[in-house]
């Protein structure tokens, strides 16, 4: 099973404490944690998570700098914790986009739990589904150009495997927190099918037991 993450929710969690935005995504961080080792405990096989959308370098530049710090951070906590458990991270998205010392904690993650075997951790860093799939479009019609494939060779699965997702499944469930009713520009070809979730609560207060509470409405 594959569950995709809308984890909104961060900034206003801290505002509703009276506390700085930086705050409220640091225990974002720490929530990331837990919910990704309750898919574990699940059995869910993929997680992808939607980290950090491209619309949101249009934030202030402090906010920016305290997350791709918090990234970091992030990154190197968990590394022996992906080795413990056995989970693959992944990243999709415009990873050139990201500060240069990003992108090499990033790197050496991917490369240091490239053997694990179990759950197959996503996260989408700068993504944007509308860019990704432009760019999948002119690499499709580059070869197109260049006589390597003809028009009619392409249909829902070529197009699907020249996505940044084409080694993983769709997702069967996508879950968005903070009450917002909204794709937000995430994974838009990848959900044709999937089953939408959304929840009242903010991302730091969505527990073991709301992730349940989402599988059983799934299921059912």
């Amino acid at each position: 099973m594959h569950v995709g993450f809308i984890l909104d929710g961060n900034g206003r969690w801290a505002s509703n404490k009276s506390l700085p935005r930086s705050i409220g995504h640091k225990k974002g961080a720490e929530n990331v944690e837990d919910v990704v080792k309750s898919c574990k405990d699940l059995g869910i096989s993929h997680v992808t998570l939607y980290a950090f959308s491209i619309e949101n370098w249009n934030r202030p530049k402090v906010e920016t700098n305290a997350l791709m710090e918090l990234l970091v951070s992030y990154l190197s906590k968990e590394i022996s914790t992906f080795k413990k458990h056995n989970i693959q991270l992944f990243s999709i998205g415009e990873k050139y986009t990201l500060p240069y010392n990003c992108q090499k904690k990033l790197d050496h993650v991917i490369k240091e739990t490239s053997k694990n075997t179990g759950l197959k951790l996503v996260i989408a860093l700068s993504y944007s589904s509308k860019l990704e799939m432009i760019n999948s479009i002119k690499n499709v019609a580059q070869k197109v150009a260049d006589k390597t494939i003809a028009v009619n060779d392409i249909n829902e699965v070529y197009f699907s495997n020249e996505l940044y997702t084409a080694d993983y499944p769709d997702p069967d469930l996508l879950i968005r927190t903070s009450g917002e009713y909204r794709i937000s520009n995430f994974l838009l070809w990848q959900i044709a099918y999937t089953e939408l979730y959304f929840s009242p609560k903010l991302w730091p207060d969505f527990k073991k037991n709301d992730f349940i509470n989402a599988i059983i409405e799934y299921q059912s």
